[in-house]
Order: structure tokens, then sequence, then C-alpha cells
């Protein structure tokens, strides 16, 4: 593990608040990266967090539906959830495991919960492919909790004396440590960085090198966590907030919110397509045209 140096931290641009709905068979749900954020946010076309202990807003769960050019990355917190889907892949998700769905060329796939009671509570990313590969094969991985590497960050980080922070790599590399997937960037050149951080109580402090060509957002799930500037002014993230960051600069700057209770926040990051969006519901093209011909294939039985 190394520990990076970030010297022009970012700063938070806004600060989002999610739309409270319901999806699939009337999933309850915050959607926070909403439509009007895609190109802000290129490549990441939604992100979705759902939590619940009643089974009443998460017990019918995800039937059988489409999807065509992009991929879905569920994490899931806490529950357990049933993936099925017409290439003939079958997974189970459960507490802290990762399911990464290549959509390609589209296939037909369901998310169905195995539980009748208790908390189920995660967060569902869509990551746009570039146009050459929106009709790629599909694939499919389930990255189970065991398969994510983590590490503690040194206490003292950023020149402070506290605990460090628990990191969890699913995708990109954080502090030497390469995540759970990874892929050749001239092959998937959004190149996306995926990190669950779990502040201890205290005010620990987190850096994170990012390309400034990078779009980047946080999203707090526990507690509060801070963004610091360059000249260490604390912006707070509160509680299911996203905090999209500006682009200038070498990285991000977190920290805890001193003499809180613990708190936990993904960072999240890639490299901007720069392509035109056209989506239709569970479609993601680049034009009309191609959503038109995404519809009538899927009316046509073509991506079962």
């Amino acid at each position: 593990m190394t520990t990076p140096s970030v010297q022009s931290p970012r700063r938070v641009e806004r600060i989002i608040t999610g739309q409270p709905t319901r999806d699939g068979a009337g999933v309850k749900l915050t959607r926070v990266l909403t439509h009007d954020l895609q190109h802000r946010l290129d490549p990441f076309l939604m992100l979705d967090n759902f939590a619940s202990d009643d089974p009443k807003d998460y017990g019918a769960g995800f039937p059988d539906h489409p999807h065509r050019g992009f991929e879905t990355i569920t994490y899931m917190i806490a529950g357990r959830m049933r993936h099925r889907d017409s290439a003939g892949h079958e997974g189970l998700l459960q507490n802290g495991g990762v399911q990464w769905m290549t959509a390609g060329r589209g296939l037909i796939h369901s998310e169905m919960p195995e539980q009748e009671q208790g908390v189920m509570e995660g967060f569902q990313l869509w990551l746009n492919l570039p146009g050459k590969d929106k009709l790629c094969q599909p694939g499919y991985r389930d990255i189970q909790s065991s398969e994510i590497p983590e590490f503690t960050s040194p206490a003292g980080e950023g020149d402070d004396a506290r605990g460090g922070v628990h990191v969890r790599v699913i995708a990109g590399n954080s502090h030497g440590v390469a995540g759970a997937m990874q892929r050749p960037p001239a092959q998937y050149p959004t190149d996306p960085l995926y990190l669950d951080l779990h502040f201890p109580a205290g005010g620990a402090t987190f850096a994170q090198p990012l390309p400034a060509t990078h779009n980047a957002f946080i999203y707090v799930y526990r507690g509060t966590v801070h963004v610091v500037d360059g000249d260490d002014k604390a912006t707070p993230v509160p509680l299911h907030r996203m905090a999209i960051l500006e682009n200038a600069g070498d990285g991000v700057r977190l920290q805890a919110d001193p003499g809180s209770e613990p708190a936990r926040a993904l960072l999240i990051a890639g490299r901007p397509l720069g392509e035109p969006i056209a989506q239709y519901g569970p479609f993601v093209m680049n034009t009309r045209e191609e959503l038109m011909t995404a519809v009538e294939d899927f009316r046509s039985g073509r991506l079962a």
C-alpha cells in the first residue's frame, strides 16, 4: 500500500438531494443521479439508493426487464437478491457483494429478493458504454464480498493524528491497491473508480488522487463527510446527499465530522466519453434511431 499525495484537492461544485421514487415492481428507492446530471457526470447515467426494513418496500423486486448499451453495477450493503438473465447468468447478491453486468447488445434480467424480512440496502450505478461497444457481447460477473480488496489508510494521513479510513476497492486503484474490477483502459475508456469509504468516529481523513479529466462525486450513506479544499475549508456533505466535485485539482480530500459518529460514503469517478446520450427507459444509445432499433429488437424477442 502507498500513501498518495494530493496537493490541490477539488472543491464541491454543488450538493444534490435525491428524488424518492419506485422502480421495478414497486421497490422504494432514492434516485440520486438523475437524467439531468448525465452529461455533467458522464460516463455515469444513474445512481439509485435503496434502503428499507419493510418488506412492502422491496419484496416485489425487479422482475424480468431489458437493458442495452450500458453496464449496471449493483452493490449490496445488506440483504439477498437473486440475479438471472437471458444469457444464462445467475448469481446471488448478498452482504458486501457486487454484481457487475454488461448489457451490451441486450439481455433481459431479473433481480429478486431472497428474503421476506430484515433490511435490504444497496446501490445500483449505471455506467455508460462507448458507442463502439454498445452492441458488444453481454457479460456478467458476480463479485462476492470476500473478493473485494480492502485496506485501512494510515492514521495521520493528511497531517491528521486520528485513526485511518477503511476502504473497499470495488473498481480502479487506491493507495496502490487494485480493485476487484480491473480492465484495460484502451478497451474500456471510462476507467471507473468505485470506493466504499468507512470513516471511524473522530474526524479521520482520506486523500485520493483523481485525474483532472475525470468526473467525480461522493454519496454519503452514514453520518456526515466533509470535502476539504486547498485552503483547508471543509464543506459538509450531509447524510443521503451527493456532492459533485469540481474538475480542477489533482484529487480529493475527505474528512469525517470531528467528534461525530462513524461515517460512510461512496467515492465514484470516471473518464467522460463525450458522446451523445440517447435514453429511453432501460436502453441507452447514441441516437434516436438506435433507440428505435433497440425497442423493436426487444418487442420482436431479439434480446432474449
